[in-house]
């Protein structure tokens, strides 16, 4: 596809996106019409005076607008996040989750819930940072672990990380258990969400998501590099060993800023850099920021139909990410079989 046709889809993305939030931020048990929904999000933005519009924008600034943005954030971090471990493992089965990202922020996250610890008062802000923590820390883990055995090879990162996953989710069991009070609510954080969060959170996994994507951006010739053999990145001049730690560091940093703020929500950095793919090609210049733009859009209505399907039950934003993700990731195992890949 040529660069016209790049930037045409990525420039509808762009486009599609504040729709799709001022339709989600519109959407609920009280249904407000789309125009003065809009009014409602530039005054804000703008500085205006939100006094005339009466509780409606309530509704929309203290309620919506914050859930909203913070799930397009989410699905954007995830789907960079994503673009990133496929480029680090050469894999397209690969996504944020592969080096343990998820356990560790779900073993944090169980320790702040199990044992009802609260920051400032706020146990969701204290789930926030220890998820946070615990996916950063797992990450560093294993890349310690991978250059402790020799060179950084993409081989043992994945099996590194599937082996302290497998520890810290006995761990995630064995807390669950002794600490059976809160375990509804552990579950639900553990399928992925974003009941209850607003400003603070979004506020406290932005910039970590704009600096994550910005920096995995700014390294985009590097990215394609690492698409070739490593013997022929070489030649070209990539020292591998630390592109490959700066990769995984930073889209470990995008993961975790994006479950510490909303649970484990699996498939979207498998599905969208995947599909996003498929229409701009390879070349990570357009594939990151096309994944950064199609995640938002994608989980934004997945975090509509989560609430508004079942209301007022709300469902696990991660369930509904599973339903379409889990058909689409065996489709990407048959077709792999069929062309006689492995993966």
């Amino acid at each position: 596809m040529g660069a016209e046709k790049k930037n045409l889809y990525i420039t509808v993305v762009l486009l599609l996106l504040p729709v799709v939030i001022i339709i989600a931020v519109a959407t609920g048990p009280v249904r407000l019409p789309w125009p003065q929904t809009a009014a409602i999000i530039w005054t804000a933005l703008t500085g205006g005076d939100l006094s005339r519009f009466g509780a409606n924008s309530l509704i929309v600034f203290n309620l919506r607008l914050p859930r909203v943005l913070l799930s397009a954030a989410v699905g954007a971090a995830l789907s960079v996040s994503g673009a990133a471990f496929q480029a680090l493992f050469r894999n397209p089965l690969a996504d944020p989750y592969v080096v343990g990202v998820s356990a560790g922020a779900a073993l944090g996250a169980t320790v702040a819930i199990g044992f009802g610890l609260a920051f400032a008062g706020s146990q969701v802000l204290a789930t926030s940072i220890l998820a946070f923590v615990g996916a950063l820390g797992v990450s560093y883990l294993v890349y310690r672990i991978s250059r402790g055995a020799g060179a950084l090879s993409s081989l043992v990162l994945l099996l590194a990380g599937m082996a302290v996953s497998a520890f810290l989710s006995a761990l995630i069991s064995l807390i669950m258990v002794l600490e059976s009070r809160n375990l509804s609510e552990t579950v639900f954080w553990l399928m992925g969400g974003f009941t209850g969060r607003g400003w603070r959170e979004l506020f406290l996994a932005l910039p970590l998501i704009f600096a994550g994507t910005a920096g995995l951006w700014f390294l985009h010739k590097e990215l394609n590099l690492l698409l070739l053999p490593e013997d022929e990145a070489r030649s070209l001049g990539l020292n591998v060993a630390r592109m490959k730690a700066v990769v995984l560091g930073l889209g470990s940093l995008l993961a975790a800023a994006a479950v510490a703020v909303s649970g484990l929500i699996g498939f979207v950095g498998l599905i969208v850099p995947h599909l996003v793919r498929l229409i701009t090609g390879p070349d990570h210049r357009y594939l990151l920021v096309g994944s950064f733009l199609t995640g938002a859009v994608l989980l934004v209505p997945a975090d509509l139909i989560a609430r508004t399907w079942l209301a007022p039950l709300e469902l696990p934003v991660g369930a509904i990410t599973s339903l379409f993700g889990g058909p689409f990731f065996l489709y990407l195992l048959l077709k792999a079989k069929k062309e006689g890949r492995g993966f």
